[in-house]
């Protein structure tokens, strides 16, 4: 039996600010997990700048540490070390956790572990649900879209991935287009659950090309030239429209991640995994109809669905602190040269994804 570790987990790679307190014993227990969004910091401008974004988080995150160490009613003495995601995102954010970071490690003598963003995202169901290597991930955000099957803390084969916009991001500028707020995710859902799917129906992109790739940038483009059609036609956009370019949307998207969710499964099975299991991560992973396709999948594929609750999922720093301490366990220790990086790819052997998303830079 391991001895229990204890550690802060610091998160600012977009427009969330975030601290927590992750300990992993004989099970991993959040003892607290502080997020500061940034919604109403960018309502104006239709989706995150990045000047604003670094000069909050320069502003909040030892607000949300504190706040994370009261919760969970210890102080930094009680620590055995200290996460901070290290890329890849926007650099300024990045930049200011890690410095807050280093700060706190050389006062205190702890430990220091940098933490791959994404990573945490693809850790988390052993946080959430205990699972076993190998399992498939599908990371799904604003930012990225790749299916990467985890086999070790460091281990991540990467299969599939977009090679433009990422669905959370296209999610965004559909609401953008429509008129929807941001984030666009919930809202385009909300207006999709009383629209007519049929009534538009929009491309499925690279459907009719082998392999696990994505494309969204298309299908974007083809909802606003419906839009742009109906209005000409119209002289505006009724709320009936708005609802069906919605329902036809979230439908493709749904129709793209579902078929490509089961040829990577094909490829994750034929690795013989001993207790096959496909694992969902991200923001877009708590829209209703998406993650219903997929259990239903998986159900008929005979593996098991795992989808960490929501607060999980998006960005958050408990995912921060428990990718830390596996990776503190495999013996990573970082120093004051610690760097932000905007790009850090999961698989390094895999070549880069082509386009960089606004909500951080692909891998």
């Amino acid at each position: 039996m391991r001895a229990p570790l204890t550690f802060l987990g610091i998160e600012s790679s977009c427009d969330d600010s975030a601290a927590a307190v992750v300990r992993v014993g004989d099970r991993a227990e959040v003892l607290s997990s502080v997020v500061e969004g940034q919604v109403v910091l960018h309502a104006a401008f239709g989706g995150v700048v990045p000047e604003i974004a670094a000069r909050a988080h320069a502003e909040r995150l030892d607000g949300c540490v504190e706040r994370a160490l009261d919760q969970a009613g210890l102080t930094l003495a009680d620590l055995d070390g200290i996460a901070v995601t290290a890329g890849p995102g926007l650099i300024g954010g990045v930049l200011s956790g890690v410095m807050l970071a280093k700060g706190l490690a050389a006062g205190t003598g702890l430990p220091l572990v940098g933490v791959n963003h994404l990573a945490g995202h693809a850790l988390t169901p052993r946080l959430t649900d205990g699972l076993a290597f190998p399992y498939l991930m599908l990371l799904v955000s604003g930012g990225h879209c790749q299916f990467l099957i985890v086999g070790g803390p460091e281990d991540f084969r990467r299969i599939g991935g977009t090679i433009d916009d990422a669905p959370g991001e296209a999610f965004d500028k559909t609401a953008k287009l429509l008129g929807l707020p941001q984030p666009g995710g919930p809202a385009v859902e909300a207006e999709a659950a009383f629209g007519d799917a049929a009534r538009f129906v929009l491309p499925r992109p690279l459907l009719d090309r082998p392999g696990c790739d994505m494309s969204f940038s298309g299908l974007k483009t083809a909802l606003l030239r419906a839009r742009d059609a109906l209005i000409a036609e119209q002289g505006g956009l009724m709320v009936a429209d708005r609802r069906d370019l919605c329902a036809g949307f979230q439908t493709a998207v749904t129709a793209v991640l579902a078929e490509k969710t089961r040829r990577a499964l094909e490829v994750y099975l034929e690795t013989t995994p001993p207790n096959p299991a496909f694992a969902i991560a991200g923001g877009v992973a708590a829209n209703t109809p998406i993650r219903a396709a997929l259990e239903t999948l998986c159900a008929g594929h005979g593996v098991r669905f795992v989808a960490p609750p929501l607060r999980l999922c998006t960005d958050n720093a408990a995912m921060i602190a428990y990718a830390g301490i596996e990776r503190f366990r495999l013996g990573h220790r970082d120093d004051a040269t610690l760097s932000a990086r905007p790009r850090w790819p999961l698989d390094q052997t895999a070549p880069a994804m082509i386009g960089s998303g606004k909500k951080g830079a692909k891998a």
